[in-house]
Parts: C-alpha cells; structure tokens; sequence
C-alpha cells in the first residue's frame, strides 16, 4: 500500500531552510546580522544584493561551510550542527565550481558520484543524462582546462544537482553563460521545481529572480531589508503603483544607507 503522506491536522510543516537569528562576525565586523528565514519546500528563494551584503557568507553558513557566529538554521528540519546528515540534503554551486582540471568531463562527475557512493551502474546512466540535459555531451570527453566557463558552470551544476538534493543553493549559477545556455540551466531549474526541489538563488541578474522566485529576500550590509514575492516588492503599499524589481533594488538599499548615515552623530 502507498504510503500516505498527507499532512495530519495540526502537524507543523516542514521547512525547507529555517534560519533565527542567523549572525556571522569576522573580529569586529558583522558580515550577516541577525537573519531570519523560512523558506518551504519547493520554493524559489531569489536572495539579492549588493556586493559585500554578505550573501556567499550566509550560503557557506546555510551549506554548513562556515560555523555561525550566533543563531541557528536547519535544512529540511536537520540543524546545520549535524553537518553530515545536513549535506545530504543539499547541493551547492559556488560561484567558481570545484572541478580537477586535467579530468575530462565525465570523469569529474564519475569522481563526484564515487564520492556520493552512488553505483557505477546507476552513476552512468545519471551522467549520460544530465550532460545530455545541458548539451555537454560533445564535451564530455574532453579535459576541463579546455572548457570555456560557462561550460564549467555547467559541470559544476551538474555536480550540485547530481544526488537530486532536496534543498539546491546557487552562487550565480548563469555566470558565463551565454543566453541560449542560460536559458537551458534556467529550463532545467524549473524541471527541478516541478519536482519539489527549493532552490536558493543568488544572482545579480535580475530578470532570472524575477522570472524563477516565488520569494525574494534583500541583503544589505548583512541584514535583510526587504522580503517578498515579485509582485508585492514591486508595488508600491501606498499607491498600487508597479515598479521594476531594479527600481525596487535601489530603493530599498539606498534607503537604508540613507538612514544609517543619518543615525552617525555628526
């Protein structure tokens, strides 16, 4: 008999990434201040910023890479203390992937299944099809020091998403990419969200967050200023009038720094 997975009455649901009070300090300054997230299962969660807000510090924290300072966070109901458990729940693509580059394509990710004791014979079948999925058969063969860097980009989503994680995090994964191949990785998320997969993107190109999140979070010199969906961040509460989300951006990160300034005694 199937097994029933509805929800009973009064049952709290599962989150896909919790955080309270999440904080990292480096001596005297505070990279991420006091974060907190609550971002459900099968969710896009586009997390924006300037450079500096501490975005890639609060991915390492989330990833279990980098203790917090203070706060604590949880991957699918798992605390980030429990890292080995943690990380089988996740897969994350930093912005400059971890790849051998004297090992062709397929050997990295033979490399990468070795690592995640999946079986050769299910290993291969997996590889076969997602290098098919972004159009890196071609290359597969090849050494990576002869991958330009969106086809690196690639393998290292591959790479991310290869033990189909629950919980996806993304450090710009389009970087590099040229539009055809953007809008390829940009498919194979949507595919990933259909299947229940949260996804937590950090991106500076807009446009993909506006298309992709179902939630999006702003970061400002490590705290978060503004969080919604697409929609509600673009309308203005006062008047119903749409913006653009860069409009949105500026705003909400200019405003803030106005009244930090503002608070210094002159």
């Amino acid at each position: 008999m199937d097994e029933d997975t509805t929800r009973l009455p009064g049952k709290p649901e599962v989150l896909a990434i919790e955080a309270k009070g999440l904080t990292k300090r480096f001596g005297d300054h505070v990279a991420v201040d006091q974060l907190d997230l609550a971002i459900p299962q099968g969710h896009v969660y586009g997390f924006l910023g300037p450079n500096g807000a501490g975005k890639t510090t609060t991915m390492r924290m989330l990833t279990a890479l980098m203790p917090p300072t203070a706060g604590t966070a949880a991957i699918i109901g798992t605390p980030l203390s429990e890292r080995q458990a943690v990380t089988r729940h996740l897969g994350y693509l930093p912005e400059e992937p971890p790849v051998y580059e004297e090992l062709t394509g397929r050997e990295q990710l033979s490399y990468v299944a070795f690592l995640q004791d999946v079986p050769d014979s299910v290993a291969a079948d997996r590889i076969d099809e997602l290098l098919a999925q972004l159009n890196l058969t071609d290359a597969a063969d090849r050494p990576i020091s002869t991958y330009s860097k969106g086809m690196r980009q690639k393998i290292g989503l591959i790479q991310a998403l290869f033990h189909r994680p629950a919980v996806l995090f993304l450090d710009e994964p389009t970087s590099g990419l040229d539009p055809r191949a953007a809008r390829t990785v940009l498919d194979v998320l949507k595919d990933l969200v259909d299947e229940e997969t949260t996804v937590f993107l950090s991106t500076h190109i807009l446009s993909v967050v506006d298309e992709l999140a179902d939630t999006i979070g702003i970061l400002h010199e490590g705290r978060l200023v503004a969080e919604g969906s697409p929609a509600d961040l673009k309308r203005r509460a006062e008047t119903g009038e749409e913006r653009t989300l860069e409009q949105v951006f500026l705003e909400v990160t200019t405003d803030h720094r106005d009244e930090e300034s503002a608070e210094v005694p002159t």
